[in-house]
């Protein structure tokens, strides 16, 4: 890191080569003016870290060099000489933001770098200082940003909190995309506006080279930038590069001809914002991305359960078809027998109320059928499981009762509702039944209890049939995994998947007795 540059401005060329001679050869670099307008001319287009001015001076007077510096450099440090120390000259330095005043003639050496160290290091502070009372807001940035979820969104309140904290009217995001440099939000003049290709190649350069670029009237490093910077009538810009993954962009902000230049602490400022809003962006894409996949996921989800809730309904095919035939010829026959001439109107009105019943019959088992197949609506509600039961049972009643299975249900009448899905839990009730009607070819038992358990409504279903195999039962619920000919494999996966969704748990529960046991519990829905 180069040495501290001072520039020294005193209007007596020997105190103006003491200066210069006692600060090179303490390590600073130097330069020494006898003139002021010269010197003020020097300030316009050349950094200096240091100016050191005598006070009293014939045509501009120290303060005025001070004043004049500040505008043009607003972070130098100024320190200032004089042989007529008095208390009104230090009020008045201090009020000028001068770093440190001393006075001629210096009766060492050491005492000139002494107080040129000392101005510079009190300068330091009081930056430092600026810049935490001008970056904590930034963290309130930050948290807005992220708090962001959507991509489109992130560019607009960027642009507004580029103009928030850089106190400025003037701000634009681009992004770099396959076609060249894409504007996606702006707030008053853009930069650049100009569709020439050599402006549009020193911004590209910019983003390339990844170095942020501050320009102003007086600058002459970007001529392309600076003669632009001209043509909009802007005092000052800052460019800011702000790549993060693939994502490369490029921030502007940009102070009016009416306005002050932007100063070291603004570009800081804007670097910190740049940052920030890479992250924000990149956070936000994958946040999209995620959402996505979910959403996905989901759609898969309500699928898998729809296409294993046809296939529990494929399952019941003969026995609804018996329920619905059986009814329907009865009625038939009814309907025949009742219009015959030879009979009594008391046996004709027999037969009718006979075709009558059979029709009822016939209607309840249809709505039944509909009830399952229709879509239940995804938010639970308190359902109380003896109707569940009822409707579920009821659908099953000729199959089991063909394959005499006895079916004996424990349902305490104090067992309070649960919070679930009563179409969700048809199903899951539909296959567990279903599975142990098929373990129970030639007959048997399965017995239904239910009880309240702390928080939770625990149901089991026993039954004595073929049982599971300790292999089976430690995939028992991964998908595409059955013992059946013909099964499908995700039954149990379907109806695992419902119950976690409902925040219950479905287990097959090893309890030494023959046949399989499974568990479901669900939390309580409301007494």
């Amino acid at each position: 890191m180069s040495a501290p540059f001072i520039l020294i401005v005193d209007d007596e060329p020997g105190i103006a080569r003491l200066c210069d001679r006692l600060l090179t050869r303490a390590g600073f670099r130097t330069l020494a003016f006898t003139e002021p307008k010269k010197a003020m001319n020097y300030l316009r287009n050349e950094h200096v870290d240091l100016l050191l001015v005598d006070i009293r001076m014939p045509e501009i007077d120290g303060f005025g060099v001070v004043s004049f510096a500040k505008e043009q450099q607003p972070d130098l440090a100024a320190l200032v000489m004089t042989g007529f120390g008095t208390v009104e000259t230090a009020i008045k330095a201090l009020r000028k933001g001068v770093d440190g005043l001393i006075l001629k003639p210096f009766e060492k050496g050491d005492e000139l770098v002494a107080a040129a160290r000392q101005a510079l290091a009190d300068n330091q502070r009081k930056r430092d200082a600026a810049h935490m009372q001008a970056l904590r807001p930034l963290f309130d940035v930050t948290e807005a940003f992220l708090a962001e979820t959507r991509p489109e969104r992130l560019p607009e309140l960027i642009v507004d909190a580029v103009c928030k904290h850089l106190r400025c009217k003037n701000a634009a995001y681009y992004r770099y995309e396959a076609e060249g440099l894409t504007l996606l939000s702006k707030r008053g003049q853009a930069f650049p506006e100009s569709d020439a290709e050599d402006v549009d190649k020193a911004v590209t350069l910019i983003q390339k080279e990844d170095i942020p670029v501050a320009l102003n009237e007086n600058g002459t490093s970007h001529p392309v930038l600076q003669k632009e910077l001209t043509r909009l009538g802007l005092s000052s810009a800052l460019l800011v590069p702000g790549s993060h993954s693939e994502i490369n962009a490029l921030i502007y902000a940009g102070r009016s001809a009416d306005e002050p230049a932007f100063r070291e602490i603004d570009l800081d400022t804007l670097l910190i914002l740049a940052r920030q809003a890479a992250t924000a962006i990149e956070n936000a894409y994958l946040y999209a991305e995620l959402r996505d996949y979910v959403q996905q996921v989901e759609d898969s989800q309500k699928a898998l359960v729809q296409a294993e809730k046809m296939a529990a309904a494929g399952r019941l095919t003969a026995s609804i078809a018996h329920e619905i035939n059986n009814p329907l010829q009865a009625v038939r026959n009814c309907l025949h027998l009742a219009g015959r001439d030879d009979l009594t109107e008391e046996k004709q009105d027999e037969y009718l109320a006979l075709a009558e019943a059979e029709l009822e019959r016939l209607t309840t088992t249809v709505q039944r059928m509909l009830d399952f197949y229709r879509p239940g609506k995804v938010k639970p509600k308190k359902v109380n499981l003896p109707e569940v039961f009822d409707h579920v049972l009821g659908l099953m009643a000729t199959q089991l009762q063909k394959r005499e299975i006895i079916v004996k249900r424990t349902l305490p009448k104090s067992l309070p509702p649960v919070l679930a899905v009563s179409a969700q839990l048809q199903q899951v009730f539909l296959n567990l039944i279903l599975n142990a009607y098929d373990a129970m070819s030639g007959g048997g038992l399965l017995e239904i209890s239910a009880r309240k358990r702390k928080e939770n409504v625990e149901i089991t279903f026993q039954d004595n049939g073929t049982g599971i195999s300790d292999e089976d039962q430690r995939n028992i619920f991964e998908p595409f995994i059955s013992t059946k000919d013909g099964g499908t494999g995700l039954g149990l996966t379907v109806s695992y998947n419902i119950i976690a969704a409902l925040g219950g748990e479905l287990a097959f529960i090893s309890n030494g007795q023959a046949g399989a046991c499974f568990q479901v519990t669900l939390p309580i829905g409301g007494e």
